[in-house]
């Protein structure tokens, strides 16, 4: 086992399947924020008032950008340190913990119970919750750049991968690259 393989599996809670497989991208589908509607009520009929924040993000959340046929919800509560205080009532509900981040931004990944979703839970305020939600802003508002991304993520999925996070890091430089021009004041463009 790799230095790699021993960093993704040391986050991961349970098994770790190998993917060893391209990756499937599917056309836009216009039924993907009605899956992410049935989520969030059903992840705030558990959670109630812990809930501080909940969004639909990733590419599932951009119209018109193919991406893989699963939700990504980005979860904001109190201390996602604190386990106790959501986990068992996502659990109750059909919620699975798959990842457990602590050095990264106290990260927990949970899978939904009848529906492809990872729950991203972070602690409100999160700056990564923050990063998620500007980039999913900037491809909805930028043609060219969701392009871009579109492009680059065609051209990865052709590729056999590992695991699927080595696919999801091999977009990083493009990501990064989206977000400094996401970052940059509208104001300051326009001069």
């Amino acid at each position: 086992m790799d230095e790699r393989e021993r960093e993704i599996r040391a986050a991961t809670v349970g098994d770790l399947p190998r993917h060893d497989a391209t990756i499937e991208l599917a056309e836009y589908d216009e039924g993907w924020p009605r899956l992410f509607e049935r989520e969030a009520a059903r992840i705030r009929r558990a959670l109630g008032d812990r809930v501080l924040l909940l969004e639909h993000a990733g590419s599932t959340s951009v119209p018109g950008l193919a991406a893989k046929r699963r939700i990504d919800i980005a979860l904001g509560v109190a201390d996602s340190s604190h386990e106790d205080d959501y986990i068992p009532a996502l659990e109750a509900v059909g919620y699975v913990v798959r990842i457990r981040e602590p050095d990264w931004h106290e990260h927990r990944m949970l899978r939904g119970p009848d529906t492809e979703v990872n729950l991203h839970v972070f602690s409100d305020g999160s700056p990564e919750i923050e990063r998620m939600l500007r980039f999913r802003d900037h491809l909805r508002s930028h043609p060219d750049d969701r392009e871009l991304y579109e492009q680059t993520k065609r051209a990865l999925a052709t590729r056999e991968w590992r695991f699927v996070q080595d696919y999801a890091d091999a977009k990083s430089e493009v990501v990064e690259a989206i977000l400094g021009r996401a970052s940059v004041d509208p104001n300051e463009q326009a001069r």
